[in-house]
């Protein structure tokens, strides 16, 4: 068996450190969410994109890569968040073959009812952890990563389409 470079392994470490800490986060703000909301955080973060629009809504592909996820599993979120109430699909009324995600009032209210658990389950799972300085840091190195994100949404690109603000 060859031997790996220790420069190779010192390399990977910020990497594996940043993949499980984002693993981490994810599942246990979201455990605590679902136990607090009956929510899914996932559906909390797709209402938040939606309601974040001018309109209300997003095709599903730009609102698939906004969210880091395939359309497919998306469609399913859109799914069972219709059977709730939060949203509705309608065509596009200018791309015939778009399918937009559309908050409802219900989304709309579900969604503001969620807002303060998910801050509170955040600060307490995140925010609180880091100063302002890391914080800072953080927001720096992760817009840094997925900068070029924002061309390939731009563009019609396969990047997951976060840009950092709100729209």
């Amino acid at each position: 068996m060859e031997r790996i470079e220790s420069a190779s392994l010192d390399a990977q470490q910020p990497v594996r450190a940043f993949s499980s800490a984002a693993r981490w986060l994810t599942e246990h703000v979201g455990q605590e969410f679902r136990r607090e909301t009956g929510m899914w955080q996932i559906h909390y973060e797709m209402l938040s994109w939606l309601s974040e629009t001018p309109e209300g809504q997003l095709g599903l592909t730009k609102l698939a890569r906004r969210m880091g996820i395939s359309t497919s599993r998306l469609s399913h979120l859109v799914d069972r968040a219709r059977e709730r109430g939060w949203v509705e699909r309608v065509p596009d009324p200018v791309g015939r073959r778009i399918v937009l995600a559309r908050l409802t009032s219900a989304g709309k209210h579900a969604l503001q009812a969620a807002a303060p658990l998910q801050l509170a389950c955040v600060r307490s799972r995140f925010l609180d952890r880091l100063t302002p300085a890391q914080m800072e840091q953080l927001r720096e190195i992760s817009e840094a990563l997925i900068g070029s994100v924002d061309q390939q949404d731009e563009d019609g690109g396969t990047g997951s389409g976060y840009t950092g603000t709100s729209a």
